[in-house]
């Protein structure tokens, strides 16, 4: 029999944890909902979700001791962080008036400029929410095994990262300007999308890092 992943989902107060946890247990993970540090330190590999204001997550984070959880985790174990999730991986934030975040990337989180325009010529809206497609990725990499190029995901931001090293930038969408869906750096993962509210595509992607081997 084969061995069943066993996944932290990582709680503290600002996750989408019903979605992403129904989600993950669709694709085989054993899933627990926690913010102990026994528990993620059991666990094969964590899940980092957040929706909200970045200000409230980082606090949320602190509270809970999420923060040096995921500082310790991203040298140890695969980390899969989602929408907040990522944005709170890198340095700072325009959110809130500036915002600073967990520092574990180098780079920021800007705000989208409501002046923007889309490939028809209007005007886009803030937020961007709805469905969009990624590009750019390389498909060598196994988490993006079985996903087409230009595959839908479910968006729900005001906020996107620009990465410092372009080399992490592992897709792109394009909302008024091209920015950075996901990024990849060793075992640490992330995604400005949903993959949990992104139906076939999503849990493929959730079965390719439930099944990812660093």
């Amino acid at each position: 029999m084969a061995k069943v992943t066993k996944i932290a989902l990582l709680d503290y107060g600002m996750g989408n944890l019903h979605s992403a946890s129904k989600a993950l247990s669709v694709v085989g993970a054993e899933v627990s909902i926690t913010n102990d540090p026994k528990v993620v330190a059991a666990a094969d590999k964590i899940v980092f979700p957040g929706v909200g204001a970045m200000r409230d997550c980082i606090a949320g984070m602190h509270e809970a001791g999420i923060d040096d959880v995921i500082r310790h985790a991203v040298f140890n174990k695969p980390v899969m962080a989602i929408c907040v999730g990522m944005q709170a991986l890198f340095e700072q934030s325009a959110e809130n008036g500036g915002t600073d975040c967990l520092g574990i990337l180098n780079g920021t989180v800007e705000a989208f400029d409501p002046m923007w325009k889309d490939q028809q010529g209007a005007t886009i809206k803030v937020p961007h929410m709805g469905w969009n497609t990624i590009s750019g990725m390389d498909f060598d990499h196994p988490l993006w095994q079985g996903i087409d190029d230009n595959a839908h995901f479910y968006f729900v931001h005001s906020y996107y990262c620009e990465p410092t090293n372009s080399s992490q930038v592992a897709a792109i969408c394009d909302y008024g300007q091209p920015f950075c869906a996901s990024v990849i750096q060793d075992n640490l993962f992330a995604t400005q999308f949903h993959p949990e509210k992104s139906h076939t595509a999503g849990l493929q992607l959730l079965k390719n890092f439930v099944e990812w081997n660093v």
